[in-house]
Formats: C-alpha cells, structure tokens, sequence
C-alpha cells in the first residue's frame, strides 16, 4: 500500500469522525485553530457523560454511605484510568486530582523543601503555570536560573545549568512550548536526575496529540489538563507523580478532605497517606466520571494517528505562511520557532507584516481573524520567556518603558509604542484532530489577504 493511499484512507477516518463528533464546526462555519489553548469535546463523550449522570446518584466521597461509596469508586477508576493510559507502573506513580495543570504544580510548588541550597532551574520556555514556582524558591533563599533559548527557539542546554546538587532542587520544563510548538526533548528528564534534581514536566500543550509512556521516561511530577486533551469537562486536570517524590513534600497547610484528624484544642492534624492528602477540599467527582471515558476516546482515535494528522497540517500551514511574500518580494510573515516539523508539535506563532518590514499588530490581525470566523490566538500565550527571545527584545529598553507605566496602565500597545513599534505579541494557529486541510488553507487565504 503506497503511503499515498496510507493517507487519503487515515484522512477518511478522521473526516468522518468530524462529521459525527465536531459536526458543529461546518454548521457554524467556525474555523477553530486553537487546540493548544483548548481541545474541542466530542459530541460523544458529552452524551456518555450525561446518560450517566442521569441515572447516576453521587454525593460527597468523603463520606461512608452508599452514594458517597459510588463517589469515592469514580475517583479511584479515574485515578487506575489516567495511570492506565500514560502507561505508568502503579507501584511508582499514584494520581492527585486537581482543578488543572497550574493547580497541579503549585502543589509542588508550595510543599517542596527548599532551602538556601537549592537551586530552581526553569527554562525561558516555561508557561506561567510553571514560572510561578520562583515565587516559592525565591522566598526560601533558593538559587533560580533559567535554562535560554537558541534562535529556533529550542533549549540551550549547553551553557552550563546542569551541575550536581546535593540540596533539593528541581528542574521544571514544558515538554511542547505553548509558545511555539516546540517538543523539548524528554531526555532531559534523566539528564537532571542523575544530576540530583526533582524533574516537573509540563505535559499539558503535549498530551493532546502525542503519547507519553512513564515508564520510558519518568519525571518525578507530571502536570495535565484534560480540557486540553479532549475539551470536557474543565476544572478537573491531574498531578501523576512518583510515590517516593510526593512522600518527600511537606504540606504548609490542609483543608478538607487531606487529613484524617484535626484537633483545635491541641493544634494538632495529619495528613492522609497518598494522594488524598494533596487534594484540597472535595474533588471533581462528577467531572471525574467523564475522565476514563475522554481517555478511551483518544485511545480509540489513537495518539500516533492524531500526531501523524497533525504533523502534515503543522507541514502545510509552516510552508504556505514561508512562501507568502509582497509584491516588492518582501516576506509577507515573520515565523517563529523552527521552519520545520522536526521534534514540533501542532502549534504555528508568526507576525503578518507589511511590505517595508512593519510588524502588523497582533491585536489587528487577531480581530480581524475573528470577523472572518477564525478563532486564533493573539498574545504572548502564557510563555513570556519564550516571546522575550523570539521578538528580540532588549531587556534595557523594555524595562525603562515598564517603569514608566503607572499602576494599572499596561497594555501591549503602550509596550509597542514604546519599543518603537516592535512586536510585543504574536498570532497562534494550532492544530489537533478536528482540524483539517481545508481550515488551514482558510488560514492561508486570511493571511494572504494582508498581502501588498
């Protein structure tokens, strides 16, 4: 079978699972580009989740009685189901349900040890759910560093930042940038621990549209979203994590169902063992329900099919923005990240500019794709590292102009206006298994519009 024939019949399959499950893209007309920020749910998992419910009775789990038993049987399938389907050994890793991701390292983040002898290492490519842990370093006298970026917006692992600890330290990475799509290799999880370090991995941009196998690579902690993997429901992501790494945090505080006794009289309490005494107040139970089924739905599609069908989409929208130019032969687009699919996932970041060079501000183009019907992203998407490094600009300079903004006045165009009118901000096309050729092609022929 030619790889030709290989495609169309793959193309086939995923068309008719957008007939049947995302129907409502073509009804509406809606080009909907931003799977990194948001997958969209499938109509099937919404239905199988409220056929359940109505006929379903669940009441706090924390609780003995019979409907709160059902509660309490829900959370541990989905707890067996999210281990399941990362392929990780139930015997190293256990599963605290959290709100999302950014909820899942702040776990982490406000129990982990650290002391004047840590170091914390970030990237310049860490979504803010991940910045947010200098906060607790930098209070506890911690050392922090940042791991830059090379102009293809990868990590520069070489300048040195790996050095052997001995103090508890944690190195803290995105395993796919929101910003541009890059896949940070995984790698990088073993290289720091052999080193000493506790290794957080954000999965969140990752798991959507490619597997991860725990025990191929086993970071200490592991943060996900669920909305980001199959769209429903929200407000219920997952922190996996070793056994032997969570026992080593030490909680600063505790809430609802963590402990298994409390005393006012003597200012005394204790924890649960295991994952119940990191998961503040009562969890998601209801929305817990809903998380093996959107699992077995991804399965069922198939990880390596999503990544495939992704690929050449990311392909296809990275060689049609390339070739855009004026008529003075001037480049139409100013790309972001690598020109290539290679160690990439399904997000595309790029500037329309005009015909002498001037970047369009991203604020108008993102306006004017949601006039057109096209839902895009505008921003720095959450990665202020990754945009400081991809807009080239100088921290001199954009610092004197944030000092010169009073409280409450920031806004990304006073930012450009100061820099002179330098991009302060891009435009994001992302990819994920609703997506299909015709919508990037939409893409392209908005973008083209711009044209001189």
């Amino acid at each position: 079978m030619t790889t030709a024939v290989r495609r169309r019949q793959r193309d086939t399959g995923l068309a008719r699972l957008r007939d049947t499950e995302f129907a409502r893209l073509d009804r509406t007309g809606t080009v909907y580009l931003d799977y990194t920020g948001s997958a969209l749910y499938p109509e099937s998992l919404v239905n199988q989740h409220a056929a359940f419910l109505e006929h379903a009775m669940l009441g706090n789990p924390h609780s003995d009685h019979p409907v709160a038993a059902t509660s309490t049987e829900l959370l541990t399938v989905a707890r067996r189901s999210i281990l399941d389907f990362f392929d990780a050994d139930p015997s190293v890793y256990t599963v605290c349900l959290t709100a999302n991701a950014s909820a899942a390292f702040k776990l982490v983040a406000e129990a982990f040890p650290f002391s004047a002898e840590s170091r914390c290492v970030l990237t310049a490519d860490n979504h803010n759910s991940i910045n947010g842990l200098r906060e607790f370093a930098k209070r506890a006298g911690a050392k922090v560093t940042h791991v830059p970026l090379d102009d293809d917006l990868r990590l520069n692992a070489g300048d040195g930042s790996i050095r052997d600890v001995q103090a508890p330290s944690i190195f803290a990475y995105p395993a796919q940038s929101n910003f541009s799509g890059v896949q940070h290799s995984l790698e990088y999880i073993e290289a720091y621990q052999r080193r000493g370090y506790v290794v957080v991995l954000d999965a969140a941009a990752f798991t959507p549209s490619n597997p991860l196998s725990l025990r191929h690579v086993c970071p200490d902690f592991v943060g996900i979203s669920f909305y980001k993997m199959f769209g429903y429901p929200t407000g219920i992501g997952a922190l996996i994590a070793k056994k032997t790494s969570l026992a080593a945090l030490r909680r600063p505080w505790f809430a609802g169902g963590t402990v298994d006794f409390v005393s006012v009289q003597h200012g005394m309490h204790q924890l649960q063992d295991g994952p119940e005494g990191f998961e503040d107040g009562t969890p998601n139970f209801i929305g817990a329900a809903a998380v093996p089924m959107g699992l077995r739905f991804l399965r069922d599609v198939g990880l390596e099919r999503i990544r495939t069908h992704v690929r050449e989409l990311t392909h296809k929208a990275l060689v049609g923005l390339a070739d855009m130019h004026h008529a003075n032969g001037q480049p139409a687009v100013r790309l972001y990240g690598p020109a290539d699919t290679n160690s990439r996932g399904g997000a595309v970041a790029f500037n329309v500019v005009t015909d002498t060079g001037t970047v369009q501000p991203y604020w108008e183009v993102e306006t004017a794709a949601a006039t057109a019907g096209m839902s895009v992203r505008g921003g720095c998407f959450c990665n202020p590292g990754a945009s400081e490094k991809a807009f080239r600009i100088d921290a001199a300079r954009s610092k004197q102009c944030l000092a010169s903004f009073g409280s409450r006045e920031f806004s990304p165009e006073r930012l450009s206006a100061c820099l002179g009118g330098e991009a302060v901000g891009a435009v994001r096309a992302s990819f994920g298994l609703a997506t299909t050729s015709a919508d990037v092609e939409r893409l392209l022929d908005f973008v083209g519009g711009f044209r001189e």
